[in-house]
């Protein structure tokens, strides 16, 4: 009897083992099919469907031509998968749109163009590596042929609506030289001798038809991209409420044709301090303002002081 419980008890020992190495075999097996997915089951990577009737400034895009539809297809995706970035044009977008757009119209240039702003400094204002400033990204050369003026102590390709001016006239007269506004564009980027030098050579008039540096080729199909990401967020994702948009603090004008030997000072008599000052007149370099041609300068202060 005793022998029996014995051989009984050392069955029943082997089979819990055997039970519990299945187990541990199945429950591994489990956890490497887990891991072996890097995101969540919620989480989809989507192919995007390539609306048919994009266009740059009126003008048709040729998604007919397998190249430009894989551009179109690359900005797309490009600009709505880096999620943190769109949201971040959407929510600038909704502040200086409002400030770009009224002088467009008043130029007679297609409303597109204020998404040039946008590919070209994020509406920003950087710094290029090659020395191009502020939203428009704006040559210290070009800035000056066309009145801005550009020194240590002023840059007014920091001033928003005088850079933007800049634009209008580097734009008109491309579309004057060239014909129509999508070679005009690209001129922008590739300056008006680049363009004609490569339409020259290729024996092309079309933007769609010429080979082109990297940038360039990015470009248009940059901007259309991000023309129907921002002109459809919800289409591609991005949820917000009005809430979460900037917005432009109201501001007076005041106009000042003398010297400002100190700036913070200036700012602190005005009630505000160095900081505000700068921020609403970037295109103020220094802690001063030398003018000695007593030149009528506007300076943005905040409406609430």
């Amino acid at each position: 009897m005793d022998k029996s419980m014995k051989i009984l008890g050392l069955v029943a020992v082997i089979m819990i083992s055997s039970l519990l190495i299945f187990a541990t075999k199945t429950t591994n097996s489990n956890t490497t099919a887990v891991s072996d997915k890097n995101t969540s089951e919620s989480y989809q990577i989507r192919a995007l469907k390539i609306p048919t009737n994009l266009n740059f400034a009126g003008e048709a895009v040729p998604l007919e031509k397998e190249d430009i539809r894989e551009r179109v297809d690359k900005e797309l995706l490009v600009n709505t998968y880096w999620q943190s970035n769109g949201l971040l044009l959407i929510k600038r977008a909704h502040k200086y749109f409002p400030i770009i757009e009224p002088i467009l119209e008043k130029n007679g240039i297609p409303n597109d163009f204020k998404y040039l702003a946008v590919i070209e400094s994020g509406l920003q204002n950087v710094t290029s590596p090659a020395g191009a400033r502020g939203f428009w990204q704006i040559m210290e050369a070009t800035g000056k042929e066309n009145g801005l003026e550009i020194n240590d102590n002023v840059d007014e390709r920091y001033h928003l609506e005088k850079a933007t001016q800049v634009a209008c006239d580097y734009l008109k007269a491309s579309k004057e030289r060239f014909g129509n506004w999508t070679l005009a564009a690209a001129a922008y980027n590739a300056g008006n001798y680049g363009i004609s030098s490569k339409i020259e050579t290729q024996i092309v008039s079309n933007y769609y038809d010429l080979l082109l540096a990297d940038e360039t080729e990015r470009y248009i199909p940059r901007m259309v991209a991000l023309k129907e990401i921002l002109s459809n967020p919800e289409k591609y994702g991005f949820i917000f409420d009005d809430e979460d948009l900037y917005k432009l603090e109201e501001i007076r004008i005041i106009e000042i044709d003398t010297e400002i030997a100190d700036i913070a000072q200036f700012s602190k008599d005005l009630g505000i301090n160095y900081k505000v000052l700068k921020l609403h007149n970037p295109w103020l370099r220094e802690n001063k303002l030398n003018n000695k041609s007593r030149k009528m300068y506007q300076l943005k202060i905040p409406t609430e002081i």
